[in-house]
């Protein structure tokens, strides 16, 4: 699940989570992730955080039920924390740990590549494992041929001579999924639910600009209310 301020913009509140229809497999290891808006800390102090925390573990522990699991073994929270938001999302990390009923989970921790370059101000989550991040890297609202899921120059550039002196275990994310960003006079439109990678391939509605990833679209595609020469760049 996701948390955030709820329309009223005075509680955090779970956003979209997840719903199993059917039992993992026993054999699937799962590992809850709880991504939070660091907005929420401006509003929060040490009482609030604390019963944030308290709302987070029932929470969870229901949805691994009904994922036909008895327990996890690790609870991840992913903040992209800032140095204003930072030492309230540290608090939270540090008092899920003190809970009884976590007595024997481990608490981990997201990482993206700045705060692994930029450890001053980002600071050292307080965890024993991190992971670290590598997509979205890219801005996806400018116009080209580069890759704003994963852009292997980007991630040298910050993690060149820091990773390896990162103290803490760290798991590394990579994407498995794509994206379909769409363009109209080289403008970003936004990115489209409704493209499929047969309709990228159908050469009736697109034709690919070569030796990129950029795609014109040559007829209207209603269902996903694009109109002809409008461009999509796919990210994978």
């Amino acid at each position: 699940m996701d948390i955030d301020f709820d329309p009223s913009g005075i509680q955090a509140v779970p956003i979209s989570p997840i719903t199993f229809s059917q039992p993992v497999p026993k054999e699937q290891a799962l590992i809850p992730v709880v991504f939070i808006n660091q907005r929420i800390f401006s509003e929060m102090d040490s009482l609030q955080i604390r019963a944030l925390a308290n709302k987070i573990v029932p929470f969870v522990s229901a949805k691994i039920k009904q994922a036909g699991k008895e327990k996890f073994n690790e609870l991840q929270l992913d903040c992209d924390w800032t140095q204003s938001s930072r030492d309230k999302f540290f608090y939270l990390l540090n008092y899920l740990q003190e809970l009884p009923d976590l007595k024997d989970i481990i608490i981990s921790s997201t990482l993206r590549l700045h705060q692994v370059k930029n450890t001053v101000t980002s600071g050292i989550p307080p965890v024993k494992k991190v992971t670290l991040m590598c997509y979205n890297m890219g801005n996806l609202r400018q116009f080209g041929n580069q890759n704003s899921i994963l852009n292997q120059h980007d991630l040298k550039t910050y993690l060149s001579g820091t990773l390896r002196n990162y103290p803490m275990q760290m798991d590394i994310a990579l994407p498995l999924f794509q994206w379909f960003v769409v363009f109209r006079n080289n403008s970003y439109i936004g990115i489209s639910k409704y493209i499929s990678e047969q309709d990228i391939n159908n050469k009736a509605l697109f034709t690919r600009n070569p030796k990129t990833n950029l795609y014109i679209l040559i007829n209207d595609l209603p269902k996903a209310n694009l109109k002809k020469e409008m461009l999509s760049d796919l990210n994978r």
